[in-house]
């Protein structure tokens, strides 16, 4: 069996009897929303945020899930397999969400392309389809798609694109060491693949049309918006009265889309969240110790 074909139906299989044993209660200052976009997690990475992501998962609670694609990082786990139990937890949390009654669709992405061999079936209640047309409560059409369809470089030299990966992760390597490095002085995440991604001409204006095309093929599709990921650029704005919106990613921003209530659409900035989160819980930690005592 092929490596593909094993991460497929491990996907499927970790929601066993075994995960059915260990559901969470209800967490502290859970946030409720409609809709909420992830993609771009890059499970099977040193560089994927798991314990971010599952602290994300913990507090967030909506009816429709979409993972935009390039959830697990097939190309990396070619070369060489990285699956610690954090990233195992994420999938069974994903898997325990469609359990409990939230819908969720995987659009697969380049980096598990592998996925799109099972179109419209089924694994562990996540419905698998090429691409989506979602109705938000205000009765917008919203075109969702990975988008890596419309990336010049993995349709026309996707040999460049796995030099590219390669590059990208000794960026996210020095990313994690000066970001350990910053938590021991008290200082916020940053993401330094982010801001050389901003500040390089080159990547700015890639990242610009790799946009302006995903836009006019929405509105192609008779959509008044599109929902992506793939560049790793959460954003949320109007391209030729067209609404564009790029829930980001799990290896650098931190960042989700969401969708609320009455059809308003929002990202979601998680890394802004933690600290205060992470203090929350040593407070809370301090207080039953101080009970048990």
């Amino acid at each position: 069996m092929q490596r593909d074909d094993a991460l497929l139906r491990a996907w499927r299989d970790a929601g066993g009897p075994e995960s059915l044993l260990a559901d969470d209660p209800p967490a502290r200052g859970t946030q409720r929303w409609r809709t909420l976009w992830i993609s771009d997690l890059h499970l099977g990475t040193p560089g994927c945020q798991a314990e971010a992501l599952l602290d994300f998962l913990k507090h967030t609670e909506c009816d429709t899930l979409f993972l935009v694609g390039d959830i697990i990082d097939g190309w990396q786990l070619r070369r060489r397999w990285y699956w610690p139990q954090a990233h195992n937890d994420v999938v069974q949390k994903l898997l325990r969400k469609a359990r409990k009654g939230t819908r969720v669709i995987f659009i697969p992405g380049n980096h598990d392309e592998f996925a799109r061999k099972y179109l419209s079936l089924n694994f562990g209640g996540i419905t698998v389809a090429e691409d989506w047309m979602h109705a938000t409560a205000d009765g917008r059409k919203l075109w969702i798609t990975h988008g890596d369809l419309f990336d010049g470089v993995i349709q026309c030299a996707k040999w460049l694109a796995y030099v590219g990966d390669s590059l990208y992760e000794f960026t996210l390597k020095l990313n994690r060491y000066l970001n350990r490095l910053r938590a021991r002085l008290g200082l916020p995440y940053w993401s330094l693949s982010q801001y050389l991604k901003l500040k390089v001409k080159r990547a700015v204006n890639y990242v610009g049309d790799f946009e302006r095309a995903v836009a006019r093929e929405a509105q192609r599709r008779g959509a008044q918006g599109v929902v992506c990921g793939h560049i790793h650029h959460a954003e949320l704005r109007q391209i030729d009265g067209v609404l564009y919106a790029n829930d980001g990613d799990w290896v650098e921003s931190l960042t989700a889309l969401a969708e609320r209530a009455d059809g308003t659409l929002e990202i979601v900035r998680w890394a802004e969240q933690l600290p205060a989160r992470r203090t929350a819980a040593t407070v809370e930690r301090k207080r039953a110790g101080a009970t048990v005592a």
